[in-house]
């Protein structure tokens, strides 16, 4: 019988287990940390705004291969149960 798995604890193992799930995790918060920072200026220049796009288009390709990568956890987990 197969147990199904939260996403939360899924995350936790990665983040204990898998080297490449941390460092896309650590630049995913980098990126959140930068954007934080903008977005409390009240001000942007054209040069600030562009780095808040690519900064934003950079976040969302890490949190589609983080999750990605919980995708293919998730059916090992439970091929594995």
């Amino acid at each position: 019988m197969s147990v199904l798995i939260g996403e939360a604890e899924l995350r936790e193992q990665l983040m204990l287990n898998n080297e490449e799930f941390r460092r896309l995790a650590a630049e995913h918060q980098s990126y959140e940390n930068q954007l934080e920072q903008l977005a409390s200026r009240h001000h942007l220049t054209e040069a600030e705004k562009l780095q808040e796009v690519t900064l934003k288009k950079k976040k969302l390709f890490l949190k589609d291969r983080m999750f990605l990568m919980l995708q293919k956890y998730r059916k090992e987990m439970e091929a594995g149960s």
